[in-house]
């Protein structure tokens, strides 16, 4: 009987740890139940998978990305895969976002949000945006509508 319950375990922690789901749109609600705003991720979503109880994502992009950032128009791109931690409020462990500030490329290795403004860390560099400016999802540059 030990047998079929260990099974069980290892079926029920599969459903519960880890969720993935097709489609821009659920990774970016899941960026609003985390309390971040969905202009962080490009439009070009493919598929995102999160660890409910680490907090461990990872995000798959159509094609990796370029778009130009608010409010100081800075040029980032996004990798084909973006991982990282999420808890409430906090990004950590960012791998796959670059951004090119002062004539240099630069990761953003983390973010913290406190509903008002964001908080951008690049290593032990920080900058403070509104988190208005991220209301809206970008779409990749050079790349045409489908509708």
């Amino acid at each position: 009987m030990a047998i079929p319950r260990i099974i069980i375990f290892l079926c029920l922690s599969l459903v519960s740890f880890s969720v993935s789901a097709d489609g821009g749109s659920a990774a970016h609600d899941e960026l609003i139940k985390y309390g971040f705003p969905i202009g962080l991720l490009p439009s070009n979503v493919e598929n995102y998978t999160i660890n409910r109880t680490s907090g461990v994502f990872s995000i798959i992009l159509r094609d990796s990305c370029r778009v130009t950032l608010p409010p100081d128009n800075y040029l980032a791109t996004y990798s084909r895969k973006i991982s990282g931690k999420i808890v409430e409020n906090r990004i950590a462990e960012l791998d796959g976002i670059n951004v090119r500030a002062f004539f240099k490329w630069w990761g953003i290795t983390g973010i913290k949000s406190n509903g008002q403004d964001l908080v951008f860390e690049v290593g032990v560099v920080s900058a403070k945006y509104p988190s208005k400016n991220f209301d809206i999802s970008p779409l990749c540059e050079g790349t045409r509508s489908s509708s």
